[in-house]
């Protein structure tokens, strides 16, 4: 007899085409209706609140007087709450972020009882082939998904094991029809079973037990309060079947029974069965490069600092950290990062975001002053500190500020030893904006603002001190203009059209025509790009750029700018009518001692509807590309051979290869390769007639959530048809991103490496007398120069060092994003007595041998590891 698992719950958007204060105004209503239910019927045994607490959150922010009733009831094990903070996407969102997610929903959790031990995420866009390995390392064996899964992928059950390349593995239940083919069950029997039968015809298919899940639940909808009648009527319908309130949990004992299950491997991105968005990426380029940029700042800058300076002595301020991760993982869950959503919903996100960085920049300077105001030393000079957050000692061009009022000064070392640097340029400021007291007792006298540039090696994990002495000599400056850039491993020059052209010394190699720009219609909606039929793309080919070369000591800078003309809308597109542009302002700098050219690209676009893509040519005819995901690299085909097969099977979208990246996308053979580092833009297609060129999404703009009947996704519309005008778009939009050439493939060569030591930095921070936000000195006395921790090999990628959340231990994440097992050591600066492996969830799991100070682990191709010690 089959048994029909029942399973009341709902799916909670904070947000979508809603604000989060009309969802929670319906949670409010919707909570009281739950736990009277669950307090009052004892036939009613379970309800699933989601695999969310941030629901909890926008609860108790309105009625704390509720946190013991919800307590008995999560304790009772008939409210089940958790493991997530909220329902986060897989695609664009980093691995520390997916962590933290899970990290601080389950911490919410333990305020009222346990969690559910399941990844349930029943409708992110596309399924990341990392989260088995994520899921294990916090004691969750199983998965709940919808979307991404085909029979391609290895089986045509809903039933499966899902498995990661470094051996991780969950039992996986899929909703092959969705979350939601339980809402509101009607009492009409003859519409009841012309529901259920539809249903039944595919769950029976996928399952591999005489065991079916029927959700019975969806979007903001109130508990079903019939639902024992609607019971009733099922069971009378079906008598070979049994039908009862369950839990997702009931399914899986019964699944763990079958020993012959299939395991699979890999993403899962098909848009056969339920749409995935391939091409949401790049839906509101300003908040996807926000995200990008403090997840970088934070995890790359701020936990590192902030251990840092807890190594010395300070405190580290886990309420603030944590106050900015729930910040941006609001903003994480599938709709909101998706980008989605109305108008409103995105001003909500665009200001949490902004709120974030903002803290992230504060806390960032707070940790840099009280480190730089304490250290110990007589000399009574203002200082410049430079701090490298990556466990290697870096030689590396560092361009910062120096404020001072001097006219003229020198940088010496502790060791009195004079550093070489020269001015860029030089800016008079008012006293007032550094510090109001200064004018405020009569000190008019300006101060000068220097940006200068020097070349040193800074310590790892640590920093460096410069002191600012007056000089009378005058200051260097050698940047002069140039007509091409030449460096230690590139020749430059750039075409009248603002291309590029680079030739690699080291590779014996010519790139023609990179940053070729591309644009073309788009006629989608913000969930998907969508062409118009036999367009013909506009390129940068032809336009007139204005070009400033300039080369110094250090590096070469290049600055270009034009105008594109393009149509001011789909209608004008159609009709070949140029009648609108977008303004092109490419910043480059180039330094002369590493193989990096770094992009700082403005756009101020005028016009509607279309998508401009960023083209760099690699020379390398491709079958597939070499990405990241979160805590490792995947490779996918140039071209999915779906799209051979995807209308005559009836696929809900079309299967272009449109992909996400977190932090680099490269094309290589053996011998070479060329790699796109992104701090912005996550959204890449390889083209060209040999798959050789990288396509780099800068933007897209449309007008609408919802469409219906486009080229690439036929049928309904995703979401509702509800006009966007903010999503098209216009305005200014900066992005930053950088290209490598390297010798060997991406592997090999450790791409990866590449972009963490892109997206980390050298940070600066100059101390002068004078400060608006008064600080008393502290006790704790710093060292002028410093380094906390060293890496003995130089294979993996450093994810995050922080100190963990309930002891007095440092947690140091790192992951091996190359094909090959790797040994990996670290050299700690301070006496440690143990050191044990732990999980992602930092409880320890194994002693780790302690030599001289010294950490060392096994890691294989795609594993992160975190060491407590």
């Amino acid at each position: 007899m089959t048994k029909v698992h029942i399973v009341p719950h709902m799916h909670w958007d904070r947000e979508w085409y809603f604000s989060t204060e009309e969802s929670r105004i319906l949670l409010v209503n919707n909570m009281e209706e739950i736990m009277e239910m669950l307090e009052n019927n004892p036939d009613y045994p379970h309800y699933v609140l989601d695999g969310q607490t941030s629901i909890l959150e926008d609860y108790f922010a309105v009625k704390p007087e509720n946190k013991e009733r919800v307590k008995n009831l999560v304790q009772k094990g008939k409210l089940i709450i958790g493991p997530w903070y909220t329902q986060t996407d897989e695609m664009v969102v980093g691995g520390e972020s997916i962590v933290r997610n899970l990290l601080y929903g389950i911490k919410d959790c333990e305020e009222f009882g346990s969690h559910m031990k399941i990844g349930y995420l029943p409708d992110s866009f596309g399924q990341s082939s990392q989260m088995p390995q994520i899921l294990n390392g916090f004691d969750i064996k199983y998965s709940i998904f919808w979307r991404g899964a085909t029979e391609r992928h290895g089986t045509d059950k809903t039933e499966f094991y899902w498995e990661t390349d470094e051996g991780s593995k969950v039992l996986v239940q899929l909703f092959p029809l969705g979350y939601a083919i339980g809402k509101y069950l009607p009492e009409d029997e003859q519409k009841l079973q012309e529901r259920i039968d539809k249903y039944f015809k595919v769950l029976d298919h996928g399952a591999t037990t005489e065991n079916i899940i029927l959700p019975n639940g969806h979007d903001q909808m109130p508990i079903q309060k019939n639902i024992f009648t609607v019971m009733d009527k099922l069971q009378a319908m079906y008598p070979d079947r049994e039908f009862f309130l369950s839990k997702y949990e009931n399914i899986f004992s019964e699944l763990e029974k079958n020993e012959e299950l299939p395991a699979l491997q890999g993403e899962f991105i098909d848009g056969k069965y339920s749409r995935v968005h391939r091409s949401i990426y790049s839906t509101r380029m300003d908040i996807k490069a926000a995200n990008a940029r403090i997840e970088n700042k934070l995890t790359n800058i701020l936990e590192p600092l902030a251990t840092l300076a807890y190594s010395l002595g300070f405190e580290y301020h886990h309420g603030l950290i944590e106050l900015i991760w729930k910040e941006i993982m609001k903003n994480h869950a599938h709709d909101s990062i998706g980008c989605c959503c109305s108008d409103k919903v995105h001003q909500e996100i665009v200001n949490r975001f902004f709120l974030a960085e903002e803290k992230v920049d504060q806390l960032i300077s707070f940790y840099k002053r009280k480190i730089v105001d304490s250290v110990d030393t007589e000399w009574n000079y203002d200082r410049l500190s430079a701090f490298n957050l990556l466990p290697y000692d870096r030689e590396e061009v560092i361009t910062t500020e120096v404020t001072t009022k001097l006219k003229s000064f020198k940088l010496i070392d502790e060791m009195s030893k004079e550093i070489e640097f020269e001015v860029i340029d030089s800016v008079v400021i008012d006293p007032g904006l550094i510090d109001r007291q200064i004018v405020h007792y009569g000190n008019y006298d300006p101060f000068i603002k220097y940006t200068v540039q020097l070349k040193d090696q800074i310590p790892a994990l640590g920093y460096k001190t410069y002191f600012i002495v007056e000089n009378n000599e005058k200051m260097k400056n050698s940047i002069s203009p140039k007509s091409e850039v030449t460096t230690d491993f590139y020749e430059i020059t750039v075409n009248s059209n603002g291309s590029l052209n680079i030739f690699d010394k080291k590779l014996n190699k010519t790139f023609n025509d990179v940053l070729l720009l591309e644009d073309g219609g788009d006629d989608g909606d913000e969930y998907d790009f969508s062409p118009l039929r036999d367009e013909t793309l506009i390129y940068s080919n032809n336009v007139k750029a204005d070009v400033e070369i300039k080369q110094g000591q250090y590096e070469a800078t290049i600055d270009i700018r034009y105008t594109l003309a393009i149509p001011e809308d789909l209608n004008k597109r159609k009709n070949h009518i140029l009648d609108s542009s977008a303004d092109v302002h490419i910043k480059l700098t180039i330094p002369n001692h590493k193989p990096i050219i770094e992009i700082k690209l403005e756009i101020d676009n005028h016009a509607k509807d279309h998508r401009l893509r960023a083209l760099i040519p690699t020379g390398i005819a491709s079958a597939f590309s070499v990405s990241d995901n979160q805590f490792g690299c995947l490779k996918r085909d140039v071209y999915d051979s779906a799209m051979d097969i995807w209308e005559q099977e009836e696929w809900d979208e079309r299967p272009d290869s449109i992909y996400p990246m977190l932090s680099f996308v490269s094309l290589s053979n053996e011998a070479y390769g060329v790699s796109v580092l992104t701090n912005s833009t996550r959204e890449y297609e390889i083209v060209g007639e040999a798959y050789d060129t990288i396509a780099i999404t800068l933007f897209r703009g449309v007008g609408v959530l919802g469409k219906e009947e486009l080229l690439r996704r036929p049928g309904r519309p995703s979401g509702i048809k509800l006009p966007t005008p903010d999503s098209q778009m216009l305005g200014k939009l900066t992005l930053e991103f950088a290209i490598v050439t390297h010798q060997q493939s991406t592997l090999k060569a450790n791409a990866a490496r590449m972009a963490k030591e892109y997206l980390t930095p050298i940070d600066l921070y100059n101390k002068i007398p004078f400060n608006a936000m008064k600080l008393n000195t502290a006790d704790v006395k710093t060292p002028a120069s410093f380094s906390f921790i060293k890496e003995v090999h130089q294979d993996s990628v450093l994810s995050t060092l922080k100190k963990a959340e309930k002891d007095d231990q440092f947690v140091l994440r790192f992951y091996n994003p190359t094909d090959e097992e790797k040994v990996v050591s670290f050299k700690i600066n301070r006496s440690i007595q143990q050191a044990y492996t732990a999980n992602l969830n930092e409880k320890c799991s194994e002693v780790i041998e302690v030599e001289e100070n010294k950490v060392q682990s096994k890691i294989k191709t795609n594993q992160v590891k975190t060491i407590l010690f």
